[in-house]
């Protein structure tokens, strides 16, 4: 205090959010270590928060916000329940050993996963606000709210800090099919993912299909 390099709090929760200087204070490494203050970090984090909002929220044509039509009673698809199911792994885990840092870097991958997808499945969404509450809780719990207030049928009321840890499905995480790249001349020309059980065959017959790979075979 007394070099004046004090970062006063409220003024971080005036300008970004309590949910911004929270997890800003997480992401910043382990805990027992002594890291610089670092405000481009405060708004690395509060752009991530909005990558999160934007999940559920569109700005419509008068500037207002609206729910997603991309929001949809849909089950997950297989790369997105992987991601999922990672994510609840990792972040149950790191929490238990105070990692909180790596906690929030997956739920960034997580996050990426959903802003991927075309839709964005209700049940899915859920599940990953119950992960992120420890982490940002005035953010969840608004997002649970209207997610709710949007789908009563498939939210239960209430609070989500008060909904239990999910679990995670260990069938989930297995890997079941892999990229492989296909090479013409030694440069990469395009991939394929297959199942991991494919036979050498049938893979060199789905390359040579490919149509990438037809313009420079023929």
């Amino acid at each position: 205090k007394s070099r004046g390099n004090v970062v006063n709090p409220d003024d971080v929760v005036s300008e970004y959010g309590a949910d911004a200087l929270r997890l800003y204070e997480m992401f910043m490494g382990p805990l027992e270590q002594v890291k610089p203050w670092s405000m481009k970090g405060v708004e690395g984090v509060y752009r991530f928060l909005a990558r999160v909002w934007r999940l559920v929220m569109v700005e419509n044509q008068e500037g207002a916000w609206a729910i997603s039509p991309q929001l949809q009673d849909v089950p997950a698809d297989k790369k997105l329940t992987k991601v999922l199911h990672e994510t609840i792994k990792k972040c149950g885990e790191d929490i238990e050993k105070l990692s909180f840092n790596t906690a929030i870097a997956q739920m960034m991958v997580l996050t990426n996963a959903f802003t991927q997808s075309e839709v964005r499945p209700v049940s899915a969404l859920v599940t990953f606000l119950k992960v992120l509450s420890p982490f940002a809780p005035h953010l969840a719990e608004e997002l649970y709210a209207i997610v709710r207030g949007a789908f009563p049928q498939l939210v239960p009321a209430g609070f989500v800090a008060d909904c239990t840890w999910p679990a995670y499905d260990p069938s989930a995480l297995i890997e079941d099919e892999i990229e492989v790249v296909l090479q013409v001349n030694g440069k990469r020309r395009d991939s394929i993912t297959v199942p991991i059980a494919t036979a050498k065959e049938e893979i060199e017959a789905l390359a040579q299909a490919n149509a990438r790979v037809k313009e420079f075979t023929n």
